[in-house]
């Protein structure tokens, strides 16, 4: 698989989380590669907003922790990756970078640059939603074009005609609204498809800006219970990931952290 392109002359400083290397920024430093990309436009690249159950799907699934490890940027949306980077010594990652306010904070700062976007992802009319409200919230911003895929697979037809739609729409960057794995998976398969300089992959952004999917208050999201504000929201779609997932995931690091169990990088494998 490729290696990660650097933003600008270096790529950020990084850490490991059970193999899955985790680079070291804030929200600001994001947003500055993701232009630096679109003003040199030197390729397509992507970026993985991932916390803890992206982690551990990758802890299970081989080829997804490739994919995560390939990505230009994997930055630390969950509260735990933040902490672990502290502990770790970055001392300068006060905050995770959430997903859903990286999007909002891009499009805030730079609409007036006339960047255009890209929204995929998304129930049906819920990618259509979110442009028009991000469209009406920040003045100047332009939007390229939106696309809502069906809950499956596409069709290799179907990949070639949204690749040719999202190259059409000459978009600098497509926010990707899917789950983890499937959004990193999709950014990964057709990169070096598209001439989109920026892939980011939301997750639940799409759902949470279009007022479809409540947050969490700023105080829980800020302080780590982010996950219990969901799971009491969601408990039949999330009781696994929090419950079973996180359980597995404060094992893992706890034994990784106090070097009982050692979760060496498996080189060779897809």
């Amino acid at each position: 698989m490729s290696e990660p392109i650097p933003c600008g002359p270096t790529a950020p400083a990084s850490f490991k989380v059970l193999d899955v290397r985790v680079d070291a920024v804030q929200i600001p430093e994001v947003i500055a590669g993701m232009q630096d990309w679109i003003a040199r436009r030197a390729g397509c690249r992507f970026i993985a907003v991932t916390g803890m159950h992206g982690v551990i799907e990758a802890r299970h699934d081989p080829q997804f922790r490739s994919i995560l490890n390939s990505a230009d940027r994997v930055v630390p949306d969950g509260y735990p990756l933040a902490w672990l980077a502290r502990r770790k010594g970055f001392a300068h990652l006060r905050r995770r970078v959430y997903g859903p306010e990286l999007m909002a904070e891009f499009c805030r700062q730079t609409a007036a640059k006339g960047y255009r976007h890209f929204f995929y992802g998304g129930a049906p009319g819920v990618a259509e939603d979110l442009a028009n409200r991000f469209a009406s919230r920040y003045p100047g911003l332009v939007v390229a074009g939106t696309y809502c895929p069906p809950f499956r697979l596409l069709s290799p037809d179907e990949q070639f005609e949204v690749i040719a739609k999202i190259d059409e729409s000459n978009a600098d960057v497509v926010w990707v609204g899917l789950s983890t794995p499937k959004q990193e998976r999709w950014m990964f398969e057709c990169r070096l498809r598209l001439r989109v300089p920026v892939l980011v992959g939301v997750g639940a952004a799409f759902d949470f800006h279009t007022l479809r999917t409540a947050q969490a208050p700023e105080w829980m999201r800020e302080n780590g219970f982010e996950w219990l504000f969901r799971l009491f929201c969601e408990p039949k779609r999330l009781w696994r990931r929090y419950l079973i997932q996180g359980s597995e995931f404060v094992l893992l690091v706890a034994l990784e952290t106090l070097g009982v169990r050692q979760f060496p990088l498996r080189r060779g494998q897809p």
